[in-house]
């Protein structure tokens, strides 16, 4: 089974198709290497695609203690980078693999060649902040009492994941089947340190004003915790465009797959061709 090895000794898992400009897809909270599976196979048609499950989601593995923070996160994507020998890649991430992204955008710039960042900011509303940790640790005890199983039959329900209910019931059930097997301990750790543990993108916003990684948002228009968030990104990131999906919600890689590939493939195809600049100056002057 294919591993790549952490600098703190874990073990994470990875898949990788195709060849070409190496893609690297980061997962949410709710999924693991196998929601991906549509953009993998569509994309590695002309791209080198990798994918893989984060630290606490087997087959990688579960690590024990306080090292499921944000920064472990992001650096366990340039470890498997490093591992395939791959100096720089396209950052394709999900709401926590979104913000691992702009994370590296911000930290290693020199590591992506652009970042998509898709339904991502949730949790970073400086007036909730506090709520949201609480709430973050008290969904850690449940997985941690109650199991992914019962967490799951919750999370499926939440608002921003209607939508995906609403236009896929079967993609919907599978999705959150998969879910309900997730390793109760390592979600618990990911919810409590990771989630619950971040910073708000607020409070980076001067060291996101200098990052000039050609960035893509995308958002969800009834995905309201990921809204604010991805307007205030498109403001701040020199080099960022703006797809807002109409009557959609979170998992916006499954929920709208042709949409999504054709947003992603064409932010990636000007990017390659060197038609994606940094915002001209003269279009904030009047702002």
């Amino acid at each position: 089974m294919p591993h790549a090895t952490t600098r703190d000794d874990v073990r994470i898992y990875f898949e990788e198709a195709g060849q070409g400009t190496p893609i690297i897809f980061l997962h949410e909270f709710a999924a693991d290497t196998t929601n991906w599976e549509p953009q993998m196979r569509y994309f590695s048609r002309g791209h080198r695609c990798i994918t893989y499950s984060a630290r606490g989601y087997t087959p990688s593995d579960v690590p024990a203690g306080e090292v499921y923070t944000y920064k472990h996160f992001y650096t366990d994507a340039l470890a498997v980078l490093d591992h395939l020998g791959i100096e720089r890649a396209h950052l394709v991430g999900l709401s926590m693999g979104a913000y691992s992204s702009l994370q590296i955008g911000l930290n290693a710039p020199e590591r992506a060649l652009s970042m998509t960042l898709a339904g991502v900011g949730s949790g970073s509303e400086l007036e909730n902040l506090d709520a949201w940790r609480k709430q973050c640790r008290a969904n850690a005890e449940q997985f941690e009492t109650l199991g992914s199983a019962e967490v799951a039959k919750v999370t499926r329900e939440a608002p921003s994941r209607i939508p995906f209910l609403v236009k896929d019931p079967r993609g919907h059930a599978d999705f959150y089947a998969a879910l309900a097997r997730h390793d109760a301990k390592g979600s618990a750790n990911t919810m409590r340190g990771f989630q619950g543990g971040r910073p708000s993108i607020y409070t980076l916003t001067e060291a996101i004003k200098k990052a000039a990684t050609p960035a893509l948002i995308i958002c969800g228009d009834e995905d309201d915790p990921c809204v604010g968030a991805s307007l205030f990104l498109k403001k701040h990131l020199p080099a960022a465009g703006l797809a807002m999906f109409p009557k959609s919600g979170h998992v916006l890689n499954l929920e709208e797959p042709a949409l999504f590939n054709e947003s992603v493939e064409r932010f990636v195809t000007l990017v390659e061709a060197g038609r994606w600049p940094v915002r001209d100056p003269r279009s904030l002057a009047a702002h």
